[in-house]
């Protein structure tokens, strides 16, 4: 039923996308129809290497994001458990996170050049100072019983934290660095924006300068499904990842 509902969801997407492109003076220019996207996608992967541009883009992301995860989640998880760390980072991390990052670019570009590692970068910056604080949350919530029977039990600090406080949020961060993959894809187009000669981000950007709307939106629609998909796979295995969290 939920796959139907889905499916019927895309459909109706789709039907009004098109009445709009019907009712849309110069649509080739202005908003092209699902059928000219279409075939603006087939021709990218068939005569211009479009599946280069994926895997490039792709390997940014991931690379940019695991970054991210292994830089954020240590740093939330000692701002979620000590006041003294708090006190220390978190202001530093709220003033990075209001930042905008394509305000970053230049300096990112003097310091690490103009190769992929400019652009992990940016997708990096663009996800872990918005991590931290979702980890952070997150072991403010762990129950105080559980701390406490980690006291009666004889848990130092280190062994609360390794042996109560991770497994208990475990799920949630889980969730949290699933939204934060999202937005890493969102970083994407900022990150390839200047001095990018592969990547999706890179043929948007060619195409717009040219006027070309179909391969603006097939750019777009590529995004759109590569993140549809990743967020799928990212959530299947939770279950079996965190048993105790269907409790």
């Amino acid at each position: 039923m939920k796959q139907l509902i889905a499916a019927a969801s895309f459909a109706l997407f789709v039907l009004l996308w098109t009445a709009a492109t019907a009712l849309t003076p110069n649509a080739d220019v202005f908003l092209p129809g699902p059928l000219a996207v279409a075939q603006s996608l087939r021709d990218l992967f068939l005569n211009r290497g479009f599946a280069f541009d994926i895997l490039d883009s792709s390997y940014r992301v991931i690379a940019g994001f695991l970054l991210a995860m292994a830089v954020g989640y240590p740093i939330g998880l000692a701002i979620g458990t000590s006041r003294t760390w708090e006190a220390w980072i978190n202001p530093l991390n709220e003033f990075a996170r209001y930042l905008p990052v394509a305000a970053l670019i230049p300096l990112v570009i003097i310091w690490f050049g103009i190769d992929d590692l400019q652009k992990v970068v940016i997708i990096f910056l663009g996800t872990v100072f918005q991590f931290v604080p979702m980890v952070a949350s997150s072991v403010h919530r762990v129950p105080a019983n559980l701390i406490e029977l980690g006291r009666t039990m004889g848990f130092d600090s280190g062994q609360r934290v390794r042996r109560v406080v991770m497994p208990a949020t475990a799920p949630e961060v889980y969730d949290h660095a699933r939204i934060c993959l999202g937005w890493a894809w969102s970083y994407l187009i900022v990150a390839e924006v200047v001095a990018a000669n592969t990547g999706i981000g890179h043929v948007i950007i060619q195409a717009q300068r040219f006027i070309q709307t179909a391969d603006v939106m097939a750019g777009i629609v590529t995004i759109g499904l590569i993140g549809l998909v990743s967020d799928s796979l990212f959530r299947a295995p939770k279950r079996y990842f965190f048993p105790w969290s269907r409790a």
